[in-house]
């Protein structure tokens, strides 16, 4: 049973730890039956797969990021900001890094956490395979941080090129992957572009931009079926994007990609987006069981494989399906891994039963900013899949992160930030300027 004392800590404030953080917060926080604490590294919360808009300017992170310690008070659980680098499963603590201001000086020492239940939630970095020289000259769009890098050093050479009247070379940019991110952030940019020019930047247009999508794959979008990524594709060649297929990027300098068929792809602006892992930190740790790229091992009920006070959930845990083959990592996964993982924690709590996980595909979308969108619908409306695009899929597309909001703050107020949202698309700027 439920004690004030018991103790359940969540270490990542992704979409899967915040919404879990959010749930317990509400049953178990309100009515003192337990302590939740969330801990992560950053201070506030946003929505991962809205990166790339905060990348080129079509989203103000300043706006849309949700307060950490707001959302805990409002919501009954505690915020520790910190990052997690070691775990005591014997005494049952976990050791927060200290925290130091840019400085060095010290503003709060090393210090351990208790649990009871304990839910790792950490999400995912890109993954650079060990290629040389991506570290030091590409940009991974996995936090708020890197996308706001990657705008200002956007802003930068668009600057520098409507300086110049539109002479010399193009604004080269390049990004390797061609998943959703690398996909949806290439869109972005003719949009930004288009944008910046009715702003002032002159001799700026959708000519003076030149990106190249890198894909090693067979094609675009792997996750989606074949005509959907086909489409996408057109799309972007249409744009302008340089599709690049088949193509194995073996290192980067300054100057821009080196290819396995010994291209030099030139770009002033990288992205790496082309590979997934779970935190190095997490290789082993406290002696659990984790695969090839560090992902926590764990059972249908999405209980650790050697601690079953251990949870891990969304892009951080490695999910069998019962088809065969894993869970992929993305949000709709960490939604649903944080619904199941709710439920089996009150389990736990009550000596009940637990469930387990079972994956729903409920399709994929790609937005190619204001120019399309495309996707499938899996398994709702008809058997198999459906493909959609245009208005409706853009509809749905949106849907997916109302449906994340409503998780964090119900119905009335998710209505209200969609209405202070048109109200802003009104009277801002459409594109973040600064």
């Amino acid at each position: 049973m439920t004690t004030p004392n018991t103790k359940i800590v969540i270490i990542g404030g992704g979409a899967g730890g915040l919404e879990l953080a959010t749930q317990l917060g509400r049953k178990l926080g309100k009515k003192k039956k337990a302590e939740i604490t969330l801990v992560d590294r950053n201070s506030s919360h946003l929505w991962k797969p809205l990166l790339h808009e905060v990348a080129t300017g079509s989203l103000d992170d300043g706006v849309d990021a949700l307060s950490y310690l707001a959302h805990a008070r409002n919501h009954y659980f505690n915020f520790q900001l910190g990052a997690m680098t070691g775990l005591d499963r014997d005494s049952k603590k976990i050791t927060l890094a200290e925290i130091r201001d840019s400085s060095g000086e010290l503003l709060v020492p090393e210090r351990d956490l208790d649990y009871d239940i304990l839910v790792m939630a950490l999400g995912s970095t890109s993954n650079d395979f060990g290629t040389p020289g991506i570290r030091d000259n590409c940009i991974f769009l996995d936090s708020p941080a890197q996308a706001k890098r990657f705008h200002n050093e956007m802003l930068n050479l668009f600057l520098k090129y409507s300086a110049s009247h539109g002479e010399g070379d193009k604004v080269n940019i390049a990004i390797v992957g061609g998943g959703a991110t690398g996909v949806e952030l290439s869109a972005e940019l003719y949009n930004a572009v288009e944008q910046l020019h009715s702003y002032g930047f002159k001799g700026l247009n959708t000519d003076a931009l030149n990106v190249t999508l890198v894909e090693a794959g067979e094609r675009i979008l792997p996750a989606l079926p074949p005509k959907i990524a086909g489409a996408a594709h057109q799309e972007l060649s249409k744009l302008g994007v340089r599709v690049m297929t088949q193509t194995m990027v073996t290192s980067a300098d300054e100057s821009g990609l080196n290819t396995k068929e010994g291209e030099h792809i030139t770009a002033s602006l990288m992205v790496w987006a082309a590979g997934i892992k779970a935190p190095d930190f997490l290789k082993d740790i406290g002696g659990l069981e984790t695969n090839r790229i560090n992902q926590l091992v764990v059972k249908p009920t999405l209980q650790t494989t050697l601690d079953d006070a251990v949870f891990a959930i969304g892009d951080c845990s490695s999910c069998p399906k019962k088809e065969g083959g894993f869970v992929p990592p993305r949000a709709q996964s960490a939604h649903q891994m944080a619904t199941r993982c709710y439920h089996n924690i009150l389990a736990v709590l009550n000596n009940k039963p637990l469930k387990d996980y079972v994956f729903k595909d409920h399709g994929s979308l790609v937005s190619l900013s204001r120019f399309s969108t495309v996707g499938s619908l899996m398994g709702n409306l008809m058997r198999g899949n459906m493909m959609i695009e245009g208005r409706i899929a853009r509809i749905m597309y949106i849907s997916l992160y109302r449906m994340h909001q409503i998780a964090l703050h119900g119905y009335i107020k998710t209505g209200l930030m969609m209405l202070v949202g048109g109200i802003n698309r009104i009277i801002r700027p459409r594109l973040k300027l600064h």
